[in-house]
């Protein structure tokens, strides 16, 4: 697994580049064709400060995504705390994980590219999806032990097809580049929470063996 490194004294390494000038020029440029000298640049910081906070370019992927894991876990630690009701807990969170700088196409289809440039950063970035699963499993959970979401189905399942949606529909609009995307957004999740939501077992015909729970891999 890649990890960045950290120092203590000065100021994160993430917060004097604010992350936002890499992904300019990742999207400008494209990931690949981005050189290290490009971001310190950007930064106005040199070579040496940027290579004692990370080991390599690939790193700064690591460190948004960890940044985007940060937020979700923020995100989730305040519904706990707050009680606030699943379906407006999980239609904001599908908002928050498409927020800027995510709303910019150049820069989604820019990030892909540079997190299947090399196994090390498939492989981190695997790692980070995984705890970003794990996160919102705990949620789904929650939801299905107050009754606010179905519970025939696992929880870590309704988790993964959640990411699934929103993500599959950022990467499709990145595609278009257009204005859509709230819009994207609030119909895919309209139409998932019509199957997360609690119902009348009564009134549901039995679910079609699609799908084995626990097959799916975060």
């Amino acid at each position: 697994m890649m990890d960045h490194r950290s120092s203590s004294g000065p100021e994160p390494m993430s917060s004097q580049l604010s992350l936002s000038p890499d992904r300019r020029l990742f999207a400008k440029k494209g990931f690949a064709e981005t050189t290290v000298e490009d971001i310190t640049n950007a930064a106005d910081v040199g070579k040496g400060t940027f290579f004692n906070y990370f080991p390599s370019k690939d790193h700064i992927l690591l460190a948004f995504g960890e940044m985007q894991l940060s937020k979700l876990d923020a995100t989730i630690e305040m519904a706990r705390r707050t009680g606030e009701p699943m379906r407006e807990f999980l239609r904001s969170l599908g908002a928050r994980m498409t927020q800027e700088p995510t709303r910019n196409p150049a820069i989604i289809r820019a990030l892909l590219q540079g997190y299947l440039s090399t196994t090390p950063v498939r492989e981190a970035m695997m790692d980070v999806q995984k705890r970003m699963h794990g996160l919102l499993s705990q949620m789904i959970q929650l939801g299905q032990d107050r009754g606010e979401i179905r519970d025939d189905l696992p929880a870590a399942e309704i988790a993964h097809v959640f990411r699934q949606t929103i993500f599959g529909t950022l990467l499709i609009w990145s595609l278009y580049g257009d204005a859509t995307l709230h819009s994207r957004i609030e119909t895919a999740f309209n139409l998932l929470w019509s199957g997360l939501a609690p119902r009348d077992p009564s009134a549901m015909p039995p679910l079609a063996a699609t799908s084995t729970p626990g097959r799916l891999v975060p």
